[in-house]
């Protein structure tokens, strides 16, 4: 018989299993070479299958494109100018202190909170216990020695690890194939319990050193394989500001440039096929109907372009971009594309909106519900990403000495080089969307190159949806 007192005491039940889960998928120094982004070699058949029945961003940037800040700045839902992570040594909480970051928000609500891989950036200091119920931490990108069948090591752009390996193992015995698998674990331990769960799995590839077993490699013929269409003599007209990595004083021979983009692709096939797992767990626990499920890149990733730019941390659009997918049941939008302009910062507002939870205060991203809808609609003037640089170039720099801001419209790129003294850049990417062709100075765009600086200067705040 159903009493009053057994109806209360069910309540809280009922609610939560009224709740919407959420399956949080990063892949690290992931670009925009998925096949449902149109890229014409590149095998992703999990991601292709996913994006079909969710949104597709076509224009999501990140807000600063290295591990330590994008992740703090995504996970915080602050802009780095506030998190003062600039590098990827100044601890995730150094200057934020007790904010609430987006999988403690989740947890406070009563949910089951869990990660596998790298969703913080790896390292005591950059990890936050308080987020998660339970942890399984990434530790590092190197392959087993005794797993590695065949390699490539070159000297790579300065003071960067340019290397590639295919291993003997089996999915399930490399990293990514253990967070796959014990994110499953945690999303069926949640159901069990009648909670609602933030699990979130962190795939460690495409990440340099570029490994995975050797099934991988084989799905890609070398001489198959489209190379870079700059020429190498273009990064001589960029201002030294714009490349961190200094690049090659000989370009690398075709033969080991398609040797490179083999291996990165071969990773992002083997991260996809990891995903996969993922997603036949959301077949067989029945989740779709109650599930919100993203998936997205930390920031792009230059695979050879502007003239031999590899790895990150430039602002041009292959590092500024970031793939970004996101399922959310019941909203009209689903199985179309945006190409609306939206940016990482933007994920903690807009889940926790999707779940019907109330904002913390001190949030700089603006929830993208929306576009789940109608994913055209009118939106942001524009989308924010800045990098720190060094005295020189060379790998992640600890002291910044001076930073690049960059603003992107839907057509415009404009950038400025420590407030345009090191540099300015102005790119029609509608015309020129390898970004080659500087048009800041030229007298006959003086008056867009205004309108876009002030618009730098005016900042995220005056760009937001009106």
């Amino acid at each position: 018989m159903l009493t009053r007192r057994s109806l209360l005491s069910s309540l809280p039940l009922l609610a939560a299993g009224t709740r919407k889960n959420v399956l949080f998928v990063a892949a690290d120094d992931q670009n925009t070479a998925l096949g449902c982004y149109g890229h014409p070699i590149v095998q992703t058949p999990h991601l292709d299958r996913f994006a079909r029945r969710a949104m597709v961003f076509d224009r999501a940037y990140c807000q600063f494109p290295l591990c330590q800040p994008s992740r703090t700045s995504l996970l915080s839902g602050r802009r780095p100018e506030t998190t003062r992570v600039l590098n990827l040594q100044t601890p995730t909480r150094e200057f934020l202190g007790e904010a609430v970051f987006l999988p403690e928000h989740f947890r406070k609500a009563g949910y089951f909170t869990a990660h596998a891989g790298k969703i913080y950036h790896t390292g005591n200091h950059a990890e936050d216990p308080r987020s998660w119920d339970e942890e399984t931490r990434d530790t590092d990108k190197q392959s087993p020695a005794h797993t590695i069948v065949k390699e490539g090591k070159i000297p790579g752009p300065r003071g960067h690890s340019f290397a590639w390996s295919a291993t003997n193992q089996k999915d399930e015995e490399t990293p990514d194939g253990i967070f796959a698998r014990t994110a499953v674990n945690y999303m069926e331990k949640a159901v069990n319990a009648g909670k609602p769960f933030f699990v979130a799995a962190g795939f460690r590839r495409p990440h340099s050193p570029y490994s995975a077993p050797q099934k991988y490699f084989d799905l890609y013929d070398p001489a198959r394989i489209p190379l870079p269409s700059t020429p190498p003599s273009h990064i001589q007209k960029m201002p030294p500001a714009s490349y961190n990595y200094e690049p090659l004083a000989t370009p690398l021979p075709d033969s080991t440039v398609r040797d490179y983009l083999r291996a990165y692709y071969a990773c992002v096939s083997f991260m996809d096929a990891q995903f996969g797992v993922l997603l036949s767990a959301m077949d067989r626990l029945q989740l779709w109907d109650n599930t919100i499920v993203v998936f997205f890149g930390d920031h792009g990733y230059h695979l050879g372009d502007h003239g031999g730019l590899w790895h990150k941390q430039s602002l041009y659009e292959a590092s500024a971009r970031v793939p970004l997918i996101v399922y959310a049941p019941q909203r009209k939008g689903m199985g179309q594309r945006s190409a609306r302009l939206v940016e990482l910062v933007d994920l903690y507002p807009t889940l926790a909106e999707v779940c019907g939870q109330a904002l913390p205060a001190g949030l700089e991203g603006t929830s993208f519900v929306p576009l789940l809808d109608k994913p055209q609609q009118a939106w942001k003037q524009a989308a924010f990403t800045m990098v720190g640089r060094a005295a020189t170039p060379g790998p992640a720099p600890q002291q910044i000495l001076f930073t690049g801001k960059t603003l992107r419209t839907e057509r415009y790129r404009y950038t400025e080089w420590d407030e345009g003294k090191r540099g300015v850049e102005l790119f029609d990417c509608q015309r020129d969307p390898d970004e080659l062709e500087n048009l800041a100075g030229l007298p006959r765009y003086a008056a867009l190159e205004k309108q876009l600086k002030e618009q730098l200067q005016k900042g995220w705040r005056a760009a937001l949806p009106k």
